[in-house]
């Protein structure tokens, strides 16, 4: 916060204050309720945060036009259903380092080129993250500070969870940038 707007919030909760108004507290802040541990509050907040940006991931790929799923910014670089498919290949196998093992018939690795077909690319993504979902749900307090070996490097699954979630970030931005370039606006920001 800049020093200039120190002063202005300074007076604002002194005059709340006097005036005998208080801000909202969430529900956990209150004395009879149990306040929930962080753990479990971390894994609701990173399972919350991952339907989230599946729910954008799947309204955009509903919103752009099946031929334009081949589409793809330069030679080299992934199509719209690459990409689609990338994120579900990645929450399967980033599952797989919190302990669940890749479903029956999945393939991770080669996923990205398992489909052109634009519903079965959605399904496959939604599906994927139902598991990488209940990975994270299946995890407790003492397996957050488990460590595992990621790429060469040591971390905890609670950092592999923040993994999970910027790779689905990641992707989301760069579908909006693919749908844009088709002239697809997301259907969230109309």
């Amino acid at each position: 916060m800049s020093r200039s707007r120190l002063p202005l919030l300074t007076l604002t909760l002194a005059t709340l204050a006097i005036a005998g108004i208080s801000l909202p507290t969430p529900a956990s802040a209150h004395a009879d309720a149990p306040a929930a541990p962080a753990s479990t509050a971390l894994l609701a907040e990173a399972n919350g945060n991952l339907s989230f940006t599946e729910g954008e991931l799947v309204q955009l790929a509903e919103a752009v036009p099946a031929e334009k799923w081949a589409w793809r910014p330069a030679e080299g670089v992934r199509s719209y259903v690459e990409v689609t498919l990338h994120v579900a290949g990645g929450n399967y196998f980033l599952a797989t380092f919190l302990g669940a093992k890749v479903p029956e018939g999945i393939d991770a690795r080669n996923i990205e080129k398992s489909t052109t077909d634009k519903a079965k690319a959605i399904e496959t993504m939604k599906a994927s993250y139902v598991h990488v979902r209940k990975a994270i749900e299946g995890l407790s307090a003492s397996d957050l500070d488990a460590e595992v070996e990621f790429f060469g490097r040591k971390m905890t699954k609670r950092a592999l969870i923040f993994v999970i979630v910027g790779h689905s970030h990641e992707h989301l931005g760069q579908s909006i940038a693919y749908a844009r370039s088709n002239g697809v606006v997301p259907p969230w920001s109309k």
